[in-house]
């Protein structure tokens, strides 16, 4: 046992990083928890078109496969962050890339859930060659700095409020967008008391890690998200019964439906080949555009969260972790789930101590360990996790001290990078916006020379895609 955690130290360089074994290990739990959630909601996601359409038998089977899927395509991109490009992120299906595929690409446009997959495999290898070019590091480096300073407390209100809603904290509201929840609906007797009870618990889990954290104990986040499950029984918010092991039924449908099963073919069986390619082309760039940029917010928001950036104000194996995350959207394909990309609850486990891949290869090891416990992993529910997000967004909002507020042509490209991810849900939505306000106000304050040739690029591509290419 002392001769393994010897070739790991050596390995991941865990004491240089300030970290230890434990700390790697409960930041990897951590990560996987608050992430776990996806492994049940993507399946429900990209079956749900065939469900909406009366297909009840194939979305069944659809669900089946890419829950495998969803385990082996995380495990795939998150093992390769460990060992390959040693940084403690986690990779899985992206949310909102997900329902793109499921709800613009297969239910809107008629594509297959297997001819969708392609269009993903597609961008995948599209990814893996500028990454091996170096164009997605060019990327990175023309982002100017305030921009690149504004992403990770644009990423901290970006995770505040998906844990806001996903506790119940937050609610819609037809009159004002979002308002909080009604504690006061027990004494209706049409009030939701369910929702009551998820917002407690969500509560009961922010203060226990608040605490905690500020006692200086170790794994405040771990523990927090624990106690709160715990205090969801009684409340009826965690449910530990029903579990389904049938995992044979999930390995038959996984390899009916989904493992290799991309349909080349039928994608491009249209009458017309030059519209079919110019649409499959469209489409992606539209999968690539989002990917990229949320991929490149969430490394440089987390890298900067967790100090992994050198003198130079570079991301620490940026090319390896780019590269990791290039390989897992087109591996995801081929075991049939979507666009697999780096994912912004990394930020839990980095909050939680996680500094080296170790960290990333206890999750991982968790997500191919899920494909046999996913019923156990279900039962912490996301009133549960909710509480880790929002005070991981506590954490990374802090960073805001660092963006340049005293010149207009840099604060407001600032600003809006802050708030458009949070308000249009999307990391890729607040750098694209930072970067054409960036442009436009350097151009029109006589400060053009400041502004970097790809810079221009990205923002043009930008612009042209919020003209041409609709995301559902």
């Amino acid at each position: 046992m002392e001769k393994r955690d010897s070739f790991f130290e050596r390995f991941f360089g865990i004491s240089q990083s300030g970290s230890t074994m434990k700390i790697e290990v409960l930041a990897g739990i951590t990560t996987f928890i608050t992430i776990a959630y996806i492994l049940i909601l993507n399946p429900q996601i990209l079956a749900d078109p065939y469900m909406i359409m009366g297909d009840t038998v194939i979305a069944g089977k659809i669900s089946n496969g890419v829950f495998i899927g969803t385990c082996i395509g995380a495990f795939i991109g998150t093992i390769l962050c460990a060992l390959y490009a040693k940084v403690p992120f986690a990779q899985a299906p992206g949310m909102g890339l997900n329902a793109f595929f499921a709800y613009t690409v297969v239910l809107a446009m008629g594509y297959t859930y297997n001819q969708a997959l392609v269009i993903v495999f597609i961008s995948g290898i599209f990814f893996i060659v500028i990454t091996a070019v170096g164009l997605r590091e060019a990327i990175i480096r023309s982002i100017p700095d305030a921009v690149k300073m504004a992403i990770t407390p644009g990423i901290g209100l970006f995770i505040t409020i998906i844990g806001l809603k996903n506790s119940g904290l937050v609610v819609g509201n037809s009159a004002t967008l979002v308002s909080m929840v009604d504690f006061a609906q027990w004494r209706s007797e049409d009030g939701d008391v369910s929702l009551i009870c998820g917002a407690l618990v969500a509560l009961i889990g922010l203060i226990i890690i608040g605490v905690l954290n500020a006692r200086n104990v170790k794994g405040s986040i771990i523990i927090g998200i624990l106690v709160a499950t715990a205090a969801g029984i009684p409340l009826g918010v965690t449910k530990l019964s029903s579990f389904d092991m049938n995992l044979g039924a999930k390995f038959s449908d996984f390899a009916e439906v989904s493992l290799f099963k991309m349909d080349f073919a039928g994608l491009f069986a249209g009458e017309n080949i030059v519209s079919t390619i110019f649409t499959v082309v469209m489409l992606v760039l539209s999968f690539s555009l989002v990917n990229m940029f949320d991929s490149i917010g969430t490394l440089m928001g987390a890298a900067r969260q967790s100090g992994m950036i050198d003198e130079n104000g570079e991301i620490i194996h940026m090319k390896e972790a780019l590269m990791s995350d290039a390989i897992s959207t087109a591996a995801g394909a081929m075991v049939g789930t979507s666009t697999v990309t780096t994912v912004v609850e990394s930020s839990a486990g980095i909050a939680a101590g996680g500094r080296t891949g170790m960290t990333s290869l206890v999750t991982a090891v968790m997500f191919l360990a899920s494909i046999i416990f996913a019923p156990i992993v279900s039962i912490v529910p996301g009133q549960a996790t909710a509480p880790a997000l929002i005070f991981v967004g506590i954490l990374m909002l802090s960073n805001i001290k660092e963006v340049d507020f005293s010149e207009m042509s840099n604060a407001l490209p600032a600003f809006c990078t802050v708030v458009f991810m949070p308000f249009t849900y999307s990391i890729a939505n607040g750098v694209a916006v930072g970067l054409i306000t960036y442009c436009f106000m350097k151009l029109f304050t006589g400060k053009a020379r400041e502004i970097k040739a790809l810079t221009w690029i990205i923002s043009i591509i930008f612009i042209l895609r919020y003209a041409f290419m609709t995301l559902g």
